[in-house]
C-alpha cells in the first residue's frame, strides 16, 4: 500500500475526520476514512501519539467496572474507567485524574502501565495506555453533566454473571473474562 495525500474533511472538537488517498496492492486509486483525536498534518503523523488512558483497577480482589450510557452504541454498557490524556500531563497523572473524576476513588498504587496499544483499527488511530492499578477510597460522582457513569466493584462470581447477561466494551470484556478466569 503506497499513501498518496491526507486531507482533514471535518474537525470536530474531539475527533477529527480525515480521507486517506492511497494506492491499493494492484496499484489501483482508492480512499479511505479515519477519525483521530489528533491534529494530522500528514500520513506520517497517522497513529504516532497514544491520546489517552484506560485503567483496569482493583480492590480488596474485585475489579472496579463502570457501567455508563454511550452516545455512540445509544445504550448503557460495561467499561473500563478511560479519558484523554490532557496537554501537559503525564500518564500518571492523567491516571490519577481520571480515576477521580470518573469514580472519586484515588490510585493506591500503579502496578503497570502498558505501551500505547490501538483502540479501533479499523476506523480510527487512537492510541491509548492501559494502565493497571490498585484503587482506595469512596465512590463519589466527579463527572460532568453530559457524563453517566456508575462504578461499581465486582467479584470474580458477579463478573461472570454480567459477562453472560450484559453488554461491554470490548477492552472490558477481555479483561473481565481474563479476571473471571484468574490470570
Amino acid at each position: 500500500m503506497k499513501f498518496i495525500k491526507l486531507e482533514k474533511v471535518k474537525d470536530g472538537k474531539y475527533l477529527k475526520n480525515y480521507e486517506i488517498t492511497y494506492l491499493n496492492k494492484a496499484g489501483k486509486e482508492k480512499k479511505y476514512e479515519i477519525v483521530s483525536r489528533k491534529e494530522l498534518k500528514g500520513v506520517d503523523d497517522i497513529g504516532k501519539a497514544p491520546s489517552g488512558i484506560s485503567i483496569v483497577a482493583f480492590h480488596d480482589e474485585k475489579l472496579l467496572l463502570l457501567r455508563e450510557f454511550r452516545m455512540s452504541v445509544n445504550r448503557t454498557i460495561f467499561n473500563l474507567c478511560a479519558g484523554m490524556i490532557e496537554e501537559g500531563e503525564t500518564i500518571e497523572e492523567c491516571i490519577r485524574r481520571e480515576l477521580y473524576e470518573e469514580t472519586g476513588l484515588s490510585v493506591k498504587q500503579i502496578r503497570t502501565i502498558l505501551p500505547p496499544s490501538y483502540a479501533a483499527v479499523g476506523i480510527s488511530d487512537t492510541k491509548t495506555y492501559i494502565a493497571i492499578v490498585d484503587a482506595e477510597g469512596e465512590f463519589s460522582d466527579h463527572t460532568s453533566e453530559n457524563e453517566m457513569i456508575q462504578a461499581q466493584f465486582y467479584t470474580k462470581e458477579e463478573v461472570a454473571r454480567l459477562l453472560e447477561t450484559e453488554e461491554f466494551s470490548s477492552r472490558s470484556q477481555i479483561i473481565a473474562y481474563f479476571f473471571v478466569q484468574g490470570f
